[in-house]
């Protein structure tokens, strides 16, 4: 995840504040408190910074003189880069639809001005602290990925087993679809497809398979290599018949038109135990990519 902070790094935070004597006060102060520190006064210089820089956490003001907060964070959340930064809101606003507003768009916390200092230091160490004790689960899925997902992979390369087989599901143009939809339709299709798998699982896997993430657009099962075409099979239908419910169109027609004129793609791939010997996890990783083709 992007938040993830390194033992031997300082924290990177991005103020994003239009008024410049409050955010020249905030960097100083956070420079003070051994944080390295970023500004923008515009909401495009936040996003250009976002891309180009590593920032672990943003301090975010609602108000801008370009686009607002509120859009700033829609665009952050819907770019792999950024989309688990941990947004702090910054407003003058005590308005509660206000509030619900930010919630909705995945802000960790939000501060009213007139601010105490040490308030905000608080609420900032909490929130980088929350993002390096947080399981290595996908947030959205609640699968595991990272360090969970390669430990497991691990076993596959360096154990006894002979009759394991991987099956790799990934969603390429996931990016494009969030871009367009927005990221809570995005997170709904990863949700729906990652209960899929686990249903499939369920229904025609063994008690020891297992299901997490290569990456967040990408769905990897540990089965065996009896079961895995029908595994693969039972997904790929179940996507199929379900595709045109991804889309937030309520009219199934209208649901149909916009499936056939921006398709969300679907690649799968297998491999099995008997296909070779996989010395380091890299090269595992590398013949599952090698492995995937575009199906739908």
């Amino acid at each position: 995840m992007t938040g993830n902070l390194a033992s031997d790094d300082k924290p990177q935070i991005l103020i994003v504040e239009d008024d410049l004597d409050l955010s020249e006060m905030l960097n100083a102060y956070f420079r003070v408190q051994n944080y390295d520190v970023l500004t923008a006064s515009w909401g495009e210089d936040a996003l250009r910074i976002s891309r180009e820089e590593t920032v672990d956490l943003v301090v975010l003001d609602i108000r801008l003189p370009d686009i607002d907060g509120y859009e700033v964070c829609r665009q952050l959340r819907a770019q792999h880069r950024t989309q688990d930064i941990p947004i702090i809101f910054l407003t003058e606003k005590r308005d509660r639809v206000d509030k619900l507003h930010g919630l909705e768009l995945g802000v960790v916390d939000y501060i009213t001005k007139p601010f105490d200092l040490q308030e905000i230091r608080l609420r900032v160490r909490n929130a980088l602290n929350r993002v390096k004790r947080q399981p290595l689960m996908n947030p959205v899925t609640e699968l595991p990925e990272g360090t969970l997902m390669d430990e497991r992979l691990e076993t596959l390369i360096f154990g006894e087993d002979e009759n394991w087989a991987l099956l790799v599901l990934s969603i390429p143009n996931l990016t494009e679809f969030r871009e367009r939809y927005g990221f809570m339709v995005a997170d709904d299709v990863l949700r729906t497809i990652a209960i899929m798998l686990k249903n499939a699982l369920r229904e025609h896997g063994n008690e020891a398979d297992y299901v997490g993430h290569l990456s967040p657009e990408e769905f990897v099962i540990q089965t065996t290599k009896d079961k895995v075409t029908t595994i693969h099979d039972r997904i790929m239908a179940r996507i199929r018949q379900s595709r045109e419910y991804f889309y937030p169109v309520k009219d199934r027609a209208l649901a149909r038109e916009e499936l056939e004129k921006n398709p969300l793609r679907m690649s799968s791939g297998k491999i099995e135990r008997t296909e070779g010997k996989y010395a380091t996890l890299d090269e595992l990783k590398k013949a599952l990519t090698e492995a995937t083709v575009p199906e739908i």
